[in-house]
């Protein structure tokens, strides 16, 4: 009984960010039903839908959209649902007849959440486009990485999913809670460049004040200063350290065996590239698992830099509860964590089209009705 149980939400497939709102909606007691097309799944590639982690949590019906009595399905099922997830490219769901004002006039509660790369308007709109663009434009990318160098891609954590996923998700939950007091629905537009300048709120605010600099590799949480970086250790593994606060670069020092001189040396630019180097050569001398032992738990500010596979095996993370398996497969479980309605994963991910039968009958369908799509390859 998460904190979401009892909205129902459509959520049309798609990839990416659009996913991993819906899992996370699912997570938190949402029931979530995938309307999956007769096409080719991800990235145009048919594959075992059991590793697809981010399409947990919910059924999936297959519905053809290129037939009307499948786009009329659509139609009924959004009459009982409280939101929308889609992530095509504007005009899309309006070319198929269910754009905001088709789907408001026969649900007016109805909160329908759009997720794009660059939004529904604005010169770029028609574009296409993936993370590593919308972050760029945004002026995310841009400081990552040393001076002198390409920005390296940060994954597609920066826009996808936190920029564009989580924005969705936020949006979706706060139209949730108005159409409770208001009886009314909206369109969230849900733009990943939108949600990852968001996102770059402290850098404008840092640069305002003079503290941050556009050049790259110059600002404290870039990896340019010696006490916020990560360092390669003996078995050439690596640890991270961002011991920011001075009692926190104190002890750092302290537990590294050195003196008053390199504690002077914080904030002294200068400096930098000298200790930066006494740092490394430092670390170097022992194993990840020696400094783990030594600084880990400490004020120092201390963290191994630790591989996917190894995350689930760290004792803070199993102490947490971070981990769980799913039809064999072990991933991260539901967060935030809740203290009364705990979220919970409601399965794994479907084949596309399991519970096309099911679901049409829960929400309304008749057997006659469902035989007669079926007979059509309106639904599969």
């Amino acid at each position: 009984m998460g904190p979401l149980t009892g909205y129902r939400i459509v959520e049309m497939a798609g990839i990416g960010p659009g996913p991993f709102c819906a899992m996370m909606l699912a997570d938190m007691g949402a029931e979530v039903i995938r309307i999956d097309r007769p096409e080719a799944g991800d990235l145009g590639i048919r594959r075992d839908p059991r590793y697809s982690i981010t399409n947990r949590g919910r059924r999936s019906l297959v519905i053809d959209l290129k037939k009307s009595a499948g786009v009329e399905v659509v139609r009924r099922l959004l009459g009982h649902a409280d939101g929308l997830i889609e992530g095509y490219r504007p005009g899309v769901m309006e070319r198929l007849g269910l754009g905001p004002d088709v789907c408001h006039a026969i649900n007016p509660k109805l909160v329908y959440g759009r997720m794009t790369g660059w939004g529904q308007d604005g010169p770029l709109s028609a574009a296409a486009g993936h993370d590593l663009n919308y972050i760029a434009l945004s002026g995310a990318l841009y400081p990552i990485g040393p001076e002198g160098s390409p920005p390296p891609p940060p994954l597609n954590l920066v826009g996808d999913f936190g920029g564009g996923a989580m924005y969705l998700a936020f949006g979706l939950v706060c139209g949730l809670l108005e159409a409770t007091r208001s009886g009314k629905g909206q369109m969230v537009d849900a733009a990943i460049v939108d949600g990852v300048s968001s996102l770059m709120s402290f850098v404008y605010g840092y640069m305002a004040g003079g503290y941050w600099s556009e050049r790259r590799g110059t600002n404290i949480l870039d990896g340019s200063v010696p006490w916020y970086a990560s360092y390669e250790t003996s078995d050439g593994r690596y640890i991270a350290i961002a011991a920011v606060e001075a009692r926190f670069y104190r002890q750092l020092v302290e537990k590294l065996g050195l003196g008053e001189a390199e504690i002077g040396k914080q904030h002294d630019r200068s400096a930098w590239p000298g200790l930066k180097q006494t740092f490394a050569d430092i670390f170097r001398t022992r194993t990840r698992q020696d400094w783990s032992d030594l600084l880990e738990g400490t004020d120092v500010c201390f963290a191994p830099v630790l591989t996917p596979q190894e995350v689930p095996l760290h004792p803070h993370i199993r102490a947490r509860g971070n981990f769980i398996e799913v039809d064999g497969i072990i991933q991260p479980g539901p967060a935030p964590q809740f203290s009364r309605t705990p979220g919970a994963v409601q399965g794994p991910p479907p084949q596309p089209g399991q519970h096309t039968a099911a679901i049409l009958a829960e929400w309304g369908f008749g057997d006659d009705e469902i035989r007669c799509l079926q007979d059509s390859a309106a639904i599969r």
